[in-house]
Formats: C-alpha cells, sequence, structure tokens
C-alpha cells in the first residue's frame, strides 16, 4: 500500500490523501487550498500528483470546504466514481459546495472588473467551477450512517466513527486485506478531531487496533485558553455588551459555530437572563444548516438529542429573526436599540458581516465578539489585534467598538486534546503520520507523540510518497 500527500501535508488546508492498494485509488478529501485569492485560484484548479479519471473511490470526513470544497472540480474533470461521506456531510456539502462556486464567481467578477479599470482585457480569472458543477457532483455523493460497515472494493471496507467537529464529520477507517503482502491493516484518517463535551455534538468516538494513522496537527504546540462548555464566560460577555447599550456584533461560521451560539441563547432566554434583546442571524447559509442541524438527531449528543425527540427545538426563541434576504438585512441598519446580530463570515472575509461592521464598528458603544479563530493576514484578524483602522468594503473605517474574543468555541482539539484521542485509539504502535498542521505545530506533536512511546511518527509533506 502507498499513500500519496497531496494536499494539507505542510499546511492546514487543501486536505487530500491518496491510497494506492489492491490495484485501487482511493483519495481521502478532496479539499480547496484557501489562502491568498490568487494563490487559490492557481494552486485549486488542476490535480498535479493524480489524474482524476483515474481515481476508483473517494471518502469524505466532513464538509468544511477544506475537505470537500475540489470535488465539483475533480468530477469536471472526469471522477465517475462513487463519494462516500456521513449523511450529515451529504447534505451539508449540497449548500456548502453550491456557495463556494458562487463565491468564486463573485471573486473572479471583481476580479476582471478591477482588471478593465487598469485598462486590461477583463479575463485575468476564471472560475475553478460553476454553481451547476457543484450541483451536479452531488450525483456522485453515497452516505452512510455512523459506525456502518460497507465493502467498497476487493478486501477493502470502509466505517465512519464519529469525530466530534462539525455536523456529520467522522473518522475514517479502512480494513485492508493488502494482497501484495497478505497483511490485514487498520487505516485511521482523523480528519478533523473535535475537543469533546461540545454544546451540541458527541464527542468523538474511539477506534481500537490502528495501524496506521493519518492524523491532524492543527493545534499541535498550542492550548486554548477556555474550556469546552464555557457558557458562562459567554453569558458575561453578552450582559456586559448590553449594558453599555449597543449592538453586539458576532461574526459566526455558518456551520457549527451559529448553531453553538443560538443553542446557547435559547438557554439564556429560557432563563431569563437577556430580557426582551432581539437576536438577528443574517447568513442564508447558516439558516440552511440550522435546518439541517434539527434534521440530523444522529450527530447529537444526549442533551439536544432528548430536546429534538420531545419535539422542542433547541435552535429557537421568541426573540429570534432569521435574515434570509437582503431586504432583511438592510433593515438591520436602521436598528435604534440594542440587539445582538449573528453574521458570517467567521473571520470578516465576506459576507453580510462586512455591512455591519461597517456601520457599527466606528461606535465605541457597540462591541464585536469573535468566537472562533481567525487566520493571519484576514480582517477578522487585523480587528482581533486592536487595530485602529481597519479597510472595509473599500473604505478605512476607525475601530473605536469594543473588540472581544472567546476562546471556549474551537471546534479543533488542542494539542493535550488531541493526545487524548490519540490514547483512545490505543494506538501506541500504530505508524503515524501527521498532516493538517503548520510545521511547528506537527514538530511539536510529534514530539509528544514520541514521549508516549508511539511506534514510529512522520510529518507527511506534500508531494511525498511513503509505503507502507
Amino acid at each position: 500500500m502507498k499513500i500519496h500527500f497531496c494536499g494539507a501535508a505542510g499546511t492546514t488546508t487543501g486536505s487530500q490523501h491518496l491510497l494506492e492498494v489492491n490495484g485501487k485509488k482511493i483519495l481521502l478529501d478532496c479539499g480547496l487550498y484557501q489562502g491568498h485569492r490568487a494563490d487559490e485560484l492557481r494552486i485549486n484548479r488542476e490535480f498535479p500528483y493524480f489524474d482524476p479519471a483515474q481515481i476508483d473511490h473517494v471518502i469524505l470526513s466532513h464538509a468544511h470546504i477544506d475537505h470537500s470544497g475540489n470535488v465539483p472540480n475533480l468530477t469536471k474533470r472526469g471522477y465517475k466514481g462513487n463519494i462516500y461521506c456521513t449523511h450529515a456531510t451529504r447534505d451539508l456539502c449540497a449548500i456548502m459546495l453550491v456557495d463556494a462556486a458562487r463565491i468564486q464567481e463573485s471573486d473572479c467578477a471583481f476580479l476582471n472588473k478591477m482588471d478593465r479599470r487598469k485598462g486590461g482585457s477583463g479575463n485575468v480569472a476564471e472560475v475553478i467551477y460553476t454553481e451547476e458543477d457543484a450541483r451536479r457532483s452531488l450525483d456522485s455523493f453515497v452516505a452512510i450512517g455512523y459506525e456502518r460497515r460497507m465493502f467498497i472494493d476487493d478486501g477493502i471496507a470502509l466505517t465512519f466513527y464519529d469525530a466530534g467537529h462539525i455536523l456529520g464529520a467522522a473518522q475514517v477507517v479502512l480494513d485492508i486485506d493488502d494482497h501484495e503482502d497478505g497483511v490485514h491493516k487498520r487505516l485511521l484518517f482523523s480528519g478533523d478531531v473535535g475537543r469533546g463535551n461540545n454544546e451540541l455534538l458527541r464527542n468523538p468516538t474511539p477506534v481500537d487496533g490502528v495501524d496506521i494513522m493519518l492524523m491532524e496537527s492543527t493545534y499541535g504546540g498550542r492550548h486554548h485558553e477556555a474550556p469546552a462548555r464555557d457558557d458562562e464566560s459567554f453569558y458575561r460577555e453578552v450582559k456586559e455588551a448590553l449594558s453599555r447599550g449597543g449592538k453586539i456584533y458576532i461574526p459566526a461560521f455558518a456551520v457549527e459555530r451559529t448553531q453553538q451560539l443560538l443553542f446557547l441563547l435559547n438557554h439564556a432566554f429560557q432563563d431569563g437572563l437577556l430580557g426582551k434583546t432581539q437576536v438577528f442571524v443574517d447568513s442564508p447559509m447558516a439558516i440552511s444548516a440550522t435546518e439541517l442541524f434539527r434534521a440530523h438527531a444522529e450527530c447529537m449528543n444526549g442533551e439536544v438529542y432528548a430536546t429534538l425527540f420531545a419535539s422542542r427545538d433547541p435552535f429557537s426563541f421568541a426573540n429570534l429573526h432569521m435574515c434570509r434576504t437582503v431586504t432583511e438585512s438592510q433593515t438591520l441598519n436602521n436598528l435604534k436599540h440594542s440587539a445582538i446580530i449573528i453574521s458570517a463570515s467567521g473571520m470578516c472575509e465576506a459576507g453580510r458581516i462586512l455591512h455591519h461592521l461597517k456601520l457599527g464598528i466606528s461606535n465605541p458603544k457597540n462591541t464585536v465578539l469573535f468566537v472562533g479563530f481567525c487566520s493571519p493576514h484576514t480582517l477578522g484578524r487585523r480587528i482581533m489585534d486592536g487595530a485602529k483602522e481597519v479597510p472595509i468594503l473599500g473604505e478605512q473605517v476607525p475601530v473605536r467598538a469594543q473588540i472581544r474574543t472567546l476562546d471556549s468555541f474551537s471546534g479543533h482539539a488542542d494539542h493535550d486534546e488531541l493526545l487524548t484521542y490519540f490514547r483512545a485509539t490505543g494506538g501506541k504502535k500504530s505508524r503515524v503520520f501527521l498532516v493538517h498542521g503548520e510545521p511547528e505545530s506537527a514538530k511539536a506533536l510529534s514530539d509528544s507523540l514520541q514521549n508516549e512511546g508511539c511506534g514510529t511518527v512522520h510529518i507527511a509533506q506534500k508531494g511525498e510518497s511513503i509505503t507502507c
């Protein structure tokens, strides 16, 4: 068996790992590289390490765009096989892949417009795939429930185990009877590992008997400042912000983060903590994703499952307003009273949150509350780091609002939580390959795993091939 590391090796984005076994080629994840716009278009357009038409099977760990976002390009370029994932991942991809295509079309239109203004041809940027390509790719999806073993080829059985990261996220287990050396091998691809004790989701499921492990290292060497489910800190921040008489703007990812916030706000209103404060979710994708959370009770922890089973809605309350249309979004500009506005994107790089920040970030009564990670060079990171003035929609805007950050909402296991996850696999005899991490993060996790007495640990490099 050979493993080719085609993406998310030496970096945290663009997950793609190719297995060659028993004469078959199996692609684990098909994510988009995310970075500077020009790099994204250049890197994601081609598949330099394999021919899509020669791939036999695709398996997705979860729906995040850096793990699933290049699937439409794969099918566009000739892939004809099945794309295996969990039921919730399939449903999320149905909205997220189309949205990714829409964003590409908007970005390319902007770049071409700027080129024309400079006297150019206006044809400098071309989309990687269209909305129609995204919709067509969904025909290839085959959904499988957690812990339902399925033979996908001769001597190759696939099982998904809950990863506790986002709705439908899975650890991918392949039980392989390797025809070349006659040895049975159990390969575990961790995907992205959740922290456990999530407001909504179950804890990651331990997997035994692992021989080969592809393990994420995103937070290697780093520790979250707050524990998971630090609900009191969230309530305290919200109450303090409202006491200033202004609005609270919460940049939030449409999938997972928004639903966590709604769940906590539901409890806050039930307990009378927020009075008659109005809450607005201003993100069409977040609204669609919330509907999917209601539909997938199989992914929920005991508390949320029991609520859904009793026909109660854990994501809704009397003062909640969902804004799908542009007109509904624009009416928020005229609010004269305190309110909580949750809007995408979480890193403030696109979406309706930009319009709200442009209007509200200069008011010292207002608060911008970050509840997720912002990558370097993003607008969100600049604001978090204390910039006094930031560019928003073509204008330099002074930052006078209160800027607050909460760390407890992260969906990624930190260094110690990754070690706990590793111990739970019983994988000390495993051959471990670290992926999905910057070099310093992977090195820190590698050192700790070796101290744990792990058999061998290797930090994967993009373009590298390993025989197992």
